[in-house]
């Protein structure tokens, strides 16, 4: 990644985290359940990239859009995705017990709380978005891409066709393509669209983004992969090497390394060339990079 790449994401990242930090868990601050609150907020306040909510706000900028406008969609994504990662972690799932460098949810606060916290994001993504300031018409379509990209169509239906291949003897590439398009690839479109839905895109960029994000989403499950196939715990703040573990398919194990890295580099290429028509791509651009040369 070039130096001005790496710049352009620091400084997005130094001028929307606080933004979104101050938002984040203002709606878990008061309640009868304050047990489940405070489950909520740990995982909330675990830290990561914030990279779905980023994307989102940068992408209705990219259109000429306000960011406060993205902002509710901003917050519902991010609360789907911390839902997803404290269900993925139990142990019905892939049965975690590090995230972010941390123990995971139901390990401080037992897998009971641990579900109800997933379930209480899940909802409150929907109200935050329903409930946020903006174009109303805007708001619902937000909301209906949010709920396909979240849904069974979308990272549910990728999570069990994933939880399905652990039994399965043999699947082959497409199979994995379309996991990882449901699984990972949804909510990272969605980021995109819905960031463009909100900023008032026209028609086209609004396709460009959405093809962006299908790019984008594919190369950040790519690089997973091959994280998981090469770092350690420490570098990744996780149990490295859990998908071999649990004998899962993976880029690296049907291409090998070097056709994994080929498949990211191509996927990258083609996030990049779709972001070409946008006036306002700069940052876009610096984050396709980052997210395919990320260390964690």
């Amino acid at each position: 990644m070039s130096q001005a790449a790496a710049s352009r994401v620091q400084a997005d990242l130094e001028r929307l985290l606080p933004l979104l930090d101050a938002h984040l868990t203002a709606a878990f601050q008061q309640g009868e359940a304050r047990r489940l609150a405070e489950a909520m907020r740990y995982s909330l306040e675990a830290g990561g990239k914030r990279v779905r909510p980023v994307l989102c706000l940068l992408a209705a900028e990219a259109v000429g859009g306000q960011i406060e406008s993205a902002l509710p969609g901003a917050l519902a994504l991010e609360y789907i995705h911390t839902y997803s990662l404290i269900h993925d972690d139990l142990p019905a799932m892939d049965d975690d017990d590090l995230r972010r460098g941390r123990p995971t949810n139901h390990k401080v606060f037992g897998e009971g709380h641990a579900i109800l916290a997933g379930d209480g994001l899940l909802t409150e993504a929907f109200r935050v978005l329903a409930d946020g300031p903006g174009d109303p018409a805007r708001r619902l379509e937000a909301l209906a891409l949010l709920a396909e990209a979240a849904g069974w169509r979308g990272m549910v239906g990728g999570q069990a066709l994933d939880l399905e291949g652990e039994t399965l003897d043999h699947y082959d590439f497409d199979h994995l393509r379309l996991i990882h398009r449901l699984k990972t690839g949804a909510l990272l479109r969605a980021s995109l669209e819905m960031g463009a839905v909100l900023g008032g895109a026209a028609p086209d960029a609004r396709q460009a983004l959405r093809a962006t994000g299908e790019a984008l989403g594919l190369a950040f499950q790519i690089q997973d992969d091959i994280l998981d196939a090469t770092a350690t715990d420490a570098d990744l703040g996780k149990r490295a090497g859990k998908d071999a573990g649990r004998g899962k398919i993976t880029y690296p194990s049907l291409l090998g390394l070097d056709g994994a890295r080929k498949a990211l580099e191509e996927a990258t290429e083609t996030a990049l060339c779709r972001l070409a028509s946008l006036p306002n791509r700069t940052s876009l651009e610096a984050w396709a990079r980052y997210l395919a040369q990320r260390a964690n």
